[in-house]
């Protein structure tokens, strides 16, 4: 079983070869898996970004590093991404009360499925991005895919490390990690780990309305505790607590498009997540127990100026004054039991788990709409509730030689339950199958194949609103067909890494969100919902090449591909017919290259690309192709380390989010507003530590 666009990450993060010999690359583990894996035994289209990339490519959060991850996109809309979509396939918003999202997403094992905010990168260990349905593994929130972000664990080694870095508009961060054995035990029967960081920038906006800089800006607090010790020998206990305060203001549109905005009641983009995993694994004689309980608590508040502008600007057509606000609270609570065998197919020639799982999401959703600071229409109050019962299990045989085949299934059950203060009541309840069927091996020496046939599914659900046409106040569940197949090769030498994977997806009663504007003098008055198109169709490629020509110089590049359409699709009066989908750009590159000297010295550089993109099925205006160029050098010692670096150097405009409709008095025309994407920055990091 092998997987697309890994190892480049484990080659560009190793560490400089001597002039012995190549430096090997290092063997990484999927911990998304239902069973840990190597990254070449998993047969499904993975990118790992280790500690290493996240350091030499990152900055600070999970959006520096994304460009690195063929077919994966993220719409704006927000201070941080929350959406993401992978192979084309994800949500764009959340305006109301009633989540079901397509893409999971995990810290450290804690669901944040639609709320990722909190990914900050500062001591993470790896970040893994499975492409494709997750039909056995995750079920219902993973129709597309999963991204796993693993913080780095508890160990008994004495560690304190300090970073600090200060660039361009107002970036300022400071963090700190220590930890070590626990005192009431031995080295290797207890560990703890402590991460504190807290980073702040006036974000790339100037509202000359208020004379202020800071409107936009990035106030973000990361606290995470570890927690690791053996009670007993063959058992292992992990904790973790999280907590992140992202306090983010929202001025990112103006009615010109620029970085100069008119806003004269500035939003906010605020999410406060406290969270905590449990992991207990057991050795229970041949068979391994594994628990993971995870709770979540978030607090979100999400609002902004409507209309974009402010009284003087409107002059004539004032009072022309829109304000809109969300008040979201989300709970989750997750468990998940399974019990793995010790022997697999490539080492006994037969392999298997079975699990059951289950996830409780709660949510309260105020919205507030006004208009000259009075209420515009009534609150909307939403009261929602979902649970997820799930059973599954997975074998794998061994066929002869290297040939292995291995065969997933689960069955799950979701139950949700919505009311809210207009009156409207709905309780849906779907029950759904999916899986994989894999058939894996070797054709040389270090290099591999494999070829999978998976089924996913996301739940139906409804659409709230009183001017949600009847016809459509309820969907259907949305199933997912993927036929894919990879190759991986590795030179015998370890310098020359490549991977390539091909995909076809069929979407079978594909959900589309789409939108429209009830009154054209009224930018608060857009009807979101959600509707079944007859079928989707996603089919592309993802690949990787690595290559250490010298042991001082890694080279990468990785390529995505992609192909969507709407099949059998219409909007109202609009046929979408063989239309792209939305936030799915043709194709998308990133070329890396990093230069490592045996005395310290270091300097990287990273370039993006993509093709343009619908931003909606509501309309067909699109995005431009662009490209981003990062920079980084530096110095490293054995205790400190201090580098310089830039983002997006050319100060290429590129938008991440657009949209169509009627804001501007008098005759209120439709026109394209879009968010632009972080423009050009400079700045420096500086680190110390102690072991």
């Amino acid at each position: 079983m092998r997987t697309a666009v890994v190892p480049m990450a484990a080659l560009l993060a190793a560490p400089v070869g001597n002039a012995s010999g190549p430096t090997e690359l290092e063997e990484i583990v999927v911990t998304a898996s239902l069973r840990p894996a190597g990254i070449g035994d998993f047969p499904v289209s993975t990118t790992v970004l280790d500690a290493g990339v996240l350091e030499a490519a990152g900055l600070q959060h999970l959006q520096d590093v994304l460009g690195l991850v063929p077919n994966l996109n993220w719409s704006g809309g927000t201070s941080r991404p929350r959406y993401f979509q992978l192979r084309g396939v994800g949500e764009l918003e959340q305006y109301q009360g009633a989540p079901n999202p397509s893409v999971g997403f995990l810290i450290d094992d804690i669901d944040f499925s639609g709320v990722g905010m909190p990914a900050t990168s500062f001591d993470v260990e790896q970040v893994e991005v499975l492409r494709g349905p997750q039909g056995t593994r995750y079920g219902a929130n993973a129709l597309a895919g999963l991204i796993n972000v693993r913080t780095r664990d508890a160990r008994p080694e004495h560690e304190l490390h300090t970073e600090l870095t200060a660039g361009e508009d107002g970036m300022l961060s400071a963090g700190i990690v220590a930890g070590g054995a626990l005192g009431f035990a031995g080295p290797q029967q207890g560990a703890w780990r402590v991460a504190v960081q807290q980073a702040e920038s006036d974000g790339f906006r100037h509202n000359r309305y208020l004379g202020r800089d800071d409107t936009n800006g990035r106030d973000e607090l990361t606290v995470r505790a570890k927690l690791a010790f053996e009670p007993k020998a063959g058992w292992q206990v992990g904790l973790t607590l999280m907590h992140a305060d992202l306090d983010n203001g929202f001025d990112a549109f103006a009615p010109d498009n620029s970085f100069d905005t008119l806003s004269d009641r500035p939003g906010q983009d605020v999410q406060r997540s406290s969270g905590a995993s449990l992991r207990v694994d057991g050795d229970l004689d041949r068979t391994t127990l594994r628990s993971t309980t995870a709770y979540a608590d978030s607090d979100i508040v999400y609002s902004f100026d409507g209309d974009w502008g402010n009284d003087p600007y409107w002059g004539e057509y004032a009072p022309y004054d829109y304000f809109s606000r969300y008040q979201r609270e989300r709970r989750t609570l997750s468990q998940d039991l399974r019990l793995i065998s010790d022997s697999t197919a490539r080492d006994q020639g037969f392999g298997w788990l079975v699990g059951v799982y289950a996830l409780r999401l709660d949510e309260q959703n105020l919205q507030r709409d006004e208009f000259a600071g009075e209420l515009l229409r009534p609150l909307l109050d939403t009261d929602y509730s979902a649970t997820n019962l799930a059973a599954y299990g997975e074998t794998e045989w061994g066929l002869g030689g290297s040939l292995v085949l291995s065969a997933g299934l689960r069955v799950e059950t979701r139950s949700a339950d919505y009311d809210d203060s207009d009156g409207a009541s709905f309780s849906p309840r779907d029950t759904m199958a999916g899986g994989h069927l894999s058939l894996s091996g070797d054709f040389a020496s270090r290099s591999g194949w494999y070829v999978t046939v998976s089924r996913g599914y996301k739940a139906g659900g409804f659409n709230i609103g009183l001017f949600v046409p009847e016809t459509r106040r309820e969907f259907e569940p949305e199933y997912l067909w993927n036929l894919e197949a990879g190759l991986h090769r590795l030179s015998d030498d370890g310098r020359l890494s490549a991977e390539v994977a091909v995909f076809h997806m069929w979407r079978e009663s594909q959900q589309v969100a789409t939108s429209f504007q009830l009154d054209p003098g009224d930018p608060l008055s857009y009807v979101f919902y959600t509707d079944n198109a007859a079928r989707g169709r996603n089919a592309g490629l993802e690949a990787t090449l690595a290559w250490r020509p010298v042991d001082v110089l890694t080279l990468g590049a990785t390529l995505g591909l992609l192909h969507t359409e709407y099949v059998g699709y219409q909007y109202g009066e609009r046929d979408l017919d063989g239309r792209e989908q939305a936030h799915a750009p043709g194709w998308q590159y990133s070329l890396s290259a990093e230069w490592n000297s045996p005395r310290g010295w270091m300097a990287r550089a990273d370039l993006y690309g993509s093709d343009a993109f619908y931003f909606d099925a509501s309309h067909d205006q699109q995005s431009d192709a662009y490209s981003l160029l990062n920079l980084k050098a530096g110095y490293a010692a054995d205790q400190w380390s201090a580098y310089a670096w830039g983002r997006n150097v050319f100060d290429e405009r590129h938008a991440v989010r657009g949209f169509y409709f009627g804001l501007e008095p008098p005759d209120f025309a439709n026109q394209l507003y879009v968010q632009q994407g972080d423009p050009r920055q400079f700045g420096i990091t500086v680190t110390w530590s102690l072991r």
